[in-house]
């Protein structure tokens, strides 16, 4: 009995030598800096084009949100007071403090009150258009990065692919996972950063293109608005 105490005692003693002479796994983490570095210098083509892309975003949707927010429900009314009153400088003051696109298409009409109904709304629809394409500028360059960025990353997987090949040939018989890891790490993460990009630039691009044409709606009413006020104002006293 004493003989097979003994025993266990060094079977458990052995053991714990052996446990604390292994090598104790080290837990590896790694943080998007360092996945960008991984990644090459594409990597920086791919944050140059992301910023690029947040700046237009954001700068559209400051002019859309700023355009809605100054021309509320109560522009055209004040359009017509001041026509009626025969105030039209103090309306196309009015445009011109405001700078919206709906503001600029009601002032063109202003100025065109004293010729026909049809000249009128031709020459508004003309300057809801430049107002339209105002808005409209460096969405192609949205829309490029769109499609652009996938293709970037793309390039990057074969690029990454074929240094791996390349680091393997050069090793001959003597071929180690750690030649291929680089190539191959960094195929994967200008992938992964070149899908981000497109996608979150496809999404931009279209959301803005939905709140535009809201814009481009809300022009088509203020025109059949102004046109209405016209109807019920006799344009030769308009001064």
């Amino acid at each position: 009995m004493i003989l097979f105490t003994l025993l266990q005692m060094d079977s458990t003693a052995a053991a714990n030598a052996a446990a604390a002479a292994a090598p104790q796994a080290v837990e590896k983490s790694y943080s998007m800096i360092d996945m960008c570095l991984k990644g090459g210098w594409l990597m920086l083509v791919l944050v140059l084009l992301s910023i690029i892309a947040i700046y237009i975003f954001g700068q559209k949707l400051w002019m859309i949100i700023s355009a809605e927010k100054k021309t509320n429900s109560f522009f055209m009314r004040e359009i017509a007071d001041k026509l009626s009153s025969n105030k039209r400088r103090s309306a196309m003051d009015y445009c011109d403090s405001l700078g919206t696109p709906l503001a600029m298409t009601v002032k063109r009409g202003i100025e065109k009150v004293d010729l026909s109904d049809a000249e009128v709304k031709s020459a508004m629809e003309a300057a809801g258009s430049r107002e339209i394409s105002r808005l409209e500028k460096g969405l192609p360059i949205l829309a490029s990065i769109a499609g652009g960025a996938p293709m970037i990353g793309f390039l990057g997987t074969v690029s990454g692919m074929i240094r791996a090949f390349f680091n393997m040939a050069n090793a001959g018989n003597n071929v180690d996972i750690s030649l291929l890891s680089s190539g191959i790490y960094e195929a994967m993460v200008t992938t992964v950063g070149g899908l981000v990009v497109g996608i979150v630039a496809y999404f931009a691009y279209n959301y803005l293109t939905s709140r535009i044409n809201n814009v481009a709606d809300r022009l088509d009413e203020g025109i059949e608005a102004f046109m209405d006020i016209l109807q019920q104002e006799n344009p030769e006293e308009v001064k």
